[in-house]
C-alpha cells in the first residue's frame, strides 16, 4: 500500500543491518534446534525487555551429579559393602577393550584419572555434570532408631495403588563410574558415540560426557576402551574408573530411574509438553468450544520401601484450537488499541510450538520485529521466514505479525542462560484455559467427562499404560538392557480405615457420627451449634434492584439460624442506587461509623472490584466482618424460597463462625495443645511478592470452646520465609499464654504450600529456627524439657491414588507402607468423599517429632482436624488450619495485597 503499511495496517520494515555485532547462531549453540533464537541484523532495535540475547554453550544431555563428589556435594554412598569408591588399587591392571570387546594387557596410561575422584573431564562444564530440576524429596528425615511408622488402629483394608512394580535381579546394582577420553574429546555427540560403540560390554547405562551409570558391575574396576571416530579414524582411549555404587533412596539413584523410564516410553510414540508424555494421536476435540484435551501419562520411578516402583497417573492437556495469531486478528478486528489487547490476551499464556515440541510462556510481545527480521548464522544473516522455510519447510503467511518474546526457564537461567527467546505467533498453538473458559460451566462439565475418570475407568487406563509398554520391542529393549521387567499388576497396598470420629454440637450431647460420606449437614436439622454469639447490630447493603430477593434470603437466615439456636435481630437494610464499587465505599463509610457488629453487602455478579473495594475497606481500613454474597445464590432457582434454606443454612454458619462462635467440635483427647497451619499465596498483581498466612487454634482442654489466632506476614522475592515464621509463632504462643495464663503443652504444626525442591530448604531453616525460637521462650519460662513438636509437610499436590475393590477407598482410609518412603516417616490419608472421579489422599511428611506420641495417635489426630473447617459440614483434603491458612492467604495475595488489621487475629473473618 502507498503508506508503507500492509492491509491489517500494521507497519512494514524490513531486515537491515545490527549495530551490534552478535556472537555465534543460537542454532549453532543449541545444536541445530529451531528458536529460541538470538536477534542478528535487523533494522528493528532489540526488544526492550532485558538487555541480554546470550547464547548458552551446547552441553550434553542430562545425567545425574555423580553418587559421591569431591565437594561433598550429592548423596553419600550407602554404608556396609559395597558404599565406598571401589576404585582399582596401585598395583593392579587396568582392563583395555577396543571397540570389538577385544582384550589387551596394557598397563596404566599417563594421565588416566587415579583412584576414586570424579574428574571434571570434556564435556562437563566446570566439572558439573548436567542435573535436571533439584528433587525435594530426596532428604532423610527418618532416624534409623526411630519408632515404627506403621500404625495398627482401625480395619484392615486390601488396596491396589496407581503403580507398578519393577522387578529387578537379585544381584542389580546401580554402579557409578568416571569417564575421561585421551587425547581429549571435541564434542559431547562424539563423546557419546564413542561410548555407545561398546554397548556389549556396559549393557544399559546413562553417560553425560563424565559420568556413566550402568545397572551392573562392569568386569573391572578400571577399563580402557578403544574407540574410532567413524568420520576422521581418529583413534580414542575411553578411560573408566568405579566411583561408588549409588544410594537408590537418593537424587542420583531417582534421577537415573526416572531416565530409564523416560527411554522406555519413548517406544509408546507419546509426544513431550512441558514435563509430561501426551498422546496427541488420541485427542479428544470437543468442538463446541473449540478445545482438544491430550490424553497422557505423569510417570515417576524410584525405590519405595521394599521394591522400585513405577507411578502413573492419568493426565490431560487442554490444547485450544487457535494460534497467538488467531488471537491478534481478533484483537485487530475488535479493538482500535490492538497491540495492547494483545499483549493483555497473551501475556503470561503458554504456548506450544509444534516444530519442536516445547512449550514456552510469553513474556512480552514485540511489534517491532517481524518474521522478515534477520538473525546472524555461521553462513551470514538469515530471515525467520528463511529459516523455518529451510530448516522446516513451513511457510510463514504472515511476514508483517509482531513476535513473541519468552525468558528462559528457570533451570536454563540457573546454568547462565538468560536469553530472549523470539517465536513467531503463528506457529504458537494457545494452550491451557483462559479465566472466561474456567467460569464458562456447561464447558468445564464437558471437559470433566472425560478428564474426571471414576477408579474403574481410571483402573483401565492404567492397564492400558502397562500393555503398550508390555508390548512397545523399544520400550522391552530399554528394560532388558537395565535387566528389568514392569510387573503387569497395579502394586497391592495394606491400608486401614480408620473409626468414624463423633461430631459433638453441645457440652452435654452425645454427639453423632460424621457417616460414611463423612458429611453431617443433615444433622444440623436437629441440633444447635456448639457456639453462638448473638447478632444484634449488623446492616446488609443491597442495590435497590435486588432488595426483594434480599429481603427473601433474610427471612430464610433468620428461620435457619433459630434451629441452630443462633440469635440474629433484624438488620438495617441499606438500598443502593446502583452497585458502582464508589457506591458501596460510601454506603459502608456511614455504617461503619455505627459501630456494627457484622456487614453484609450484595453484589450483582462476581467482578473482584466490588469484592477487593468491600474486603478493603472492612478488612485493612477498619476491622468489622463481612458477608458478600452475589445475587445469582440468593436468587431461588424455581422461585420456591424454601430452596434457599440450605444455602441459608450454610451462610448462618459462616456468619457465626466470623464472630467467634463455633459450630462443632469433635474430641482431641490432648490437652494443653496448641495446632498451626500455615500456607503461602502469590500477590496476584505482583509477582515478586507473596503473603504466608498462619492460622493457630488454641485448645487449653477439651470441654471448652477452642479459640483462634491468625496473622499475615509480606515476604519479598529472595526474602527468607524462616524469618517470620517463628516469629509468627511467638505471637500465637503469647496470645495462647494471655488466654489461659501457660504456654501449650504441645504444638502441632501443618506447613502447607511447600513447592518441589523446598524440601531441604523448609528442614534446614523454618524447622530448626523454629525449634531454637521455641527453646527459648520454654527456657524463659522456666520450662527446661524440650518443647513437644510435631512439625508435618502437608501436600495434596501428588499424584498417588488407591482404589478399594475398583471403587473409591472411604474417608479415614490410611496408608504408611509399600508406596511410601523408607528415609521419611510418611502416610497417606484419605480424608474426604466425592461423588464423581477418583479420591485424591493427602501426603504427611514428618521431618520434626519431639511429641512422643505413636504414628497411630498422630495419624488419627490429623484426621479429627479435617472435621473442624467450618465452612463446610463435612471432612476438608488438609486439615482444618491448612484449609484456614490457605483461605486467609488467598484472600490477601488476591484482593487485599497488604496485611489485614490486627484488631481481627481473633476471629474467622476469611471464611
Amino acid at each position: 500500500m502507498a503508506d508503507g503499511r500492509d492491509p491489517l495496517g500494521r507497519e512494514r520494515m524490513r531486515g537491515a543491518i545490527n549495530p551490534r555485532p552478535g556472537p555465534r547462531s543460537p542454532y549453532e549453540a543449541r545444536g541445530g534446534q529451531p528458536p529460541p533464537v538470538r536477534y542478528g541484523t535487523s533494522s528493528a532495535p532489540a526488544p526492550s525487555p532485558g538487555p541480554a540475547y546470550q547464547t548458552p554453550e551446547r552441553r550434553p544431555g542430562w545425567v545425574p551429579p555423580p553418587a559421591a563428589a569431591p565437594s561433598g556435594r550429592g548423596p553419600p554412598p550407602p554404608s556396609g559393602s559395597g558404599g565406598g569408591a571401589t576404585g582399582a588399587g596401585p598395583n593392579e591392571p587396568r582392563h583395555h577393550y577396543t571397540s570389538s570387546a577385544g582384550a589387551s594387557t596394557s598397563r596404566d596410561q599417563p594421565g588416566a584419572p587415579g583412584g576414586a575422584r570424579v574428574p571434571a573431564g570434556p564435556g562437563a562444564p566446570a566439572g558439573k555434570p548436567i542435573r535436571r530440576r533439584p528433587l525435594a524429596d530426596t532428604l532423610r528425615t527418618r532416624l534409623a532408631d526411630s519408632k515404627s511408622k506403621h500404625g495398627s488402629t482401625g480395619q484392615a483394608l486390601s488396596l491396589q495403588s496407581n503403580y507398578f512394580k519393577l522387578v529387578k535381579r537379585v544381584d542389580w546394582t546401580l554402579s557409578h563410574y568416571s569417564v575421561t577420553f585421551v587425547p581429549q574429546c571435541p564434542s559431547p555427540r562424539l563423546m557419546q558415540s564413542l561410548v555407545n560403540e561398546h554397548k556389549a560390554i556396559l549393557g544399559g547405562f546413562v553417560f553425560d560426557g563424565a559420568n556413566l551409570f550402568t545397572g551392573s558391575k562392569l568386569p573391572s574396576d578400571e577399563l580402557v576402551l578403544h574407540s574410532k571416530h567413524d568420520r576422521t579414524g581418529d583413534k580414542y582411549e575411553v578411560h573408566i574408573e568405579r566411583v561408588a555404587t549409588v544410594d537408590m533412596t537418593g537424587e542420583t539413584g531417582i534421577q537415573v530411574l526416572n531416565l530409564i523410564l523416560r527411554r522406555a516410553m519413548n517406544g509408546l510414540n507419546l509426544q513431550l509438553v512441558g514435563r509430561n508424555l501426551y498422546d496427541a494421536a488420541a485427542k479428544i476435540p470437543i468442538r463446541e468450544y473449540h478445545i482438544e484435551l491430550w490424553p497422557g501419562y505423569i510417570t515417576s520411578i524410584r525405590q519405595h520401601e521394599a521394591d522400585v516402583l513405577v507411578c502413573c497417573e492419568i493426565a490431560h492437556k487442554t490444547m485450544r484450537m487457535q494460534t497467538c495469531y488467531d488471537i491478534l486478528r481478533e484483537c485487530q478486528r475488535h479493538d482500535r488499541n490492538y497491540k495492547d489487547a494483545f499483549r493483555k490476551a497473551v501475556l503470561g499464556c503458554v504456548v506450544l510450538t509444534g516444530y519442536n515440541n516445547k512449550t514456552y510462556t510469553i513474556n512480552d510481545v514485540t511489534f517491532d520485529t517481524t518474521p522478515e527480521s534477520t538473525f546472524d548464522t555461521k553462513n551470514g544473516p538469515i530471515s525467520f521466514m528463511e529459516y523455518y522455510k529451510n530448516k522446516y519447510n513451513i511457510r510463514i503467511r504472515d511476514a508483517f505479525q509482531p513476535m513473541l518474546l519468552s525468558r528462559a526457564k528457570k533451570k536454563d537461567a540457573r546454568s547462565g542462560d538468560n536469553e530472549l527467546m523470539a517465536l513467531v505467533p503463528e506457529l504458537c498453538q494457545m494452550t491451557g484455559l483462559t479465566d472466561t473458559m474456567r467460569s464458562d460451566f456447561k464447558m468445564m462439565r464437558a471437559m470433566a467427562d472425560h478428564t474426571r475418570l471414576n477408579p474403574d475407568r481410571r483402573i483401565e487406563r492404567l492397564e492400558t499404560f502397562n500393555r503398550r509398554l508390555q508390548t512397545s520391542p523399544e520400550s522391552q529393549e530399554v528394560f532388558r538392557a537395565w535387566k528389568m521387567e514392569l510387573d503387569r499388576r497395579l502394586v497391592d497396598v495394606p491400608g486401614r480405615l480408620l473409626p468414624q470420629e463423633m461430631i459433638f454440637f453441645s457440652t452435654t450431647s452425645t454427639g453423632v457420627q460424621a457417616g460414611e460420606n463423612a458429611d453431617w449437614t443433615a444433622h444440623f436439622r436437629d441440633n444447635p451449634m456448639f457456639a453462638t454469639v448473638r447478632l444484634s447490630r449488623w446492616y446488609l447493603v443491597v442495590p435497590a434492584r435486588c432488595q426483594r430477593e434480599a429481603n427473601d434470603f433474610l427471612g430464610c437466615m433468620i428461620k435457619a439460624a433459630r434451629g441452630m439456636r443462633f440469635e440474629i435481630s433484624n438488620c438495617e437494610i441499606i438500598p443502593m442506587a446502583d452497585d458502582n464499587p464508589n457506591t458501596y465505599m460510601r454506603t459502608l463509610d456511614n455504617i461503619i461509623n455505627k459501630d456494627p457488629q457484622m456487614i453484609m453487602c450484595v453484589v450483582s455478579n462476581n467482578k473482584s472490584d466490588r469484592y477487593t473495594a468491600i474486603k478493603k475497606k472492612c478488612c485493612v481500613d477498619r476491622a468489622i466482618p463481612t458477608q458478600v454474597m452475589v445475587q445469582k445464590t440468593i436468587t431461588p432457582k424455581t422461585g420456591n424460597i424454601r430452596t434457599l434454606m440450605s444455602v441459608a443454612t450454610k451462610v448462618v454458619i459462616q456468619m457465626n463462625c466470623k464472630l467467634g462462635g463455633v459450630p462443632w467440635k469433635v474430641k482431641i483427647p490432648l490437652n494443653g495443645l496448641m495446632t498451626i497451619g500455615f500456607d503461602v499465596c502469590h500477590d496476584s498483581k505482583d509477582k515478586s511478592k507473596s503473603f504466608g498466612a498462619m492460622v493457630a487454634t488454641l485448645d487449653h482442654d477439651n470441654r471448652g470452646t477452642p479459640k483462634f489466632f491468625s496473622t499475615v506476614s509480606h515476604h519479598s522475592s529472595g526474602e527468607e520465609i524462616s524469618t517470620y515464621l517463628p516469629l509468627n509463632t511467638v505471637k500465637a504462643l503469647n496470645e495462647y499464654r494471655r488466654e489461659f495464663g501457660e504456654l501449650p503443652k504441645r504444638i502441632i504444626f501443618y506447613r502447607d504450600g511447600v513447592s518441589d525442591g523446598q524440601l531441604q530448604y523448609i528442614y534446614e531453616h523454618e524447622v530448626r529456627s523454629l525449634v531454637d525460637k521455641l527453646g527459648q521462650i520454654y527456657r524463659s519460662a522456666g520450662i527446661e524439657q524440650e518443647v513437644l513438636l510435631t512439625f508435618f509437610i502437608v501436600n495434596k499436590r501428588i499424584n498417588t491414588r488407591f482404589f478399594d475393590q475398583r471403587l473409591n477407598p472411604r474417608p479415614g482410609t490410611v496408608v504408611d507402607n509399600v508406596v511410601t518412603l523408607p528415609q521419611r516417616t510418611d502416610f497417606y490419608l484419605v480424608s474426604q468423599s466425592v461423588k464423581q472421579g477418583t479420591v485424591s489422599p493427602t501426603a504427611y511428611n514428618i521431618v520434626w517429632d519431639s511429641s512422643n506420641l505413636k504414628i497411630d495417635h498422630l495419624q488419627m489426630l490429623s484426621y479429627k482436624q479435617c472435621h473442624l473447617y467450618y465452612n463446610w459440614s463435612g471432612t476438608t483434603r488438609v486439615p482444618a488450619v491448612c484449609q484456614y491458612a490457605h483461605k486467609l492467604s488467598f484472600l490477601v495475595g488476591q484482593y487485599l495485597h497488604q496485611a489485614p488489621s490486627s484488631l481481627l487475629e481473633k476471629k474467622l473473618y476469611f471464611l
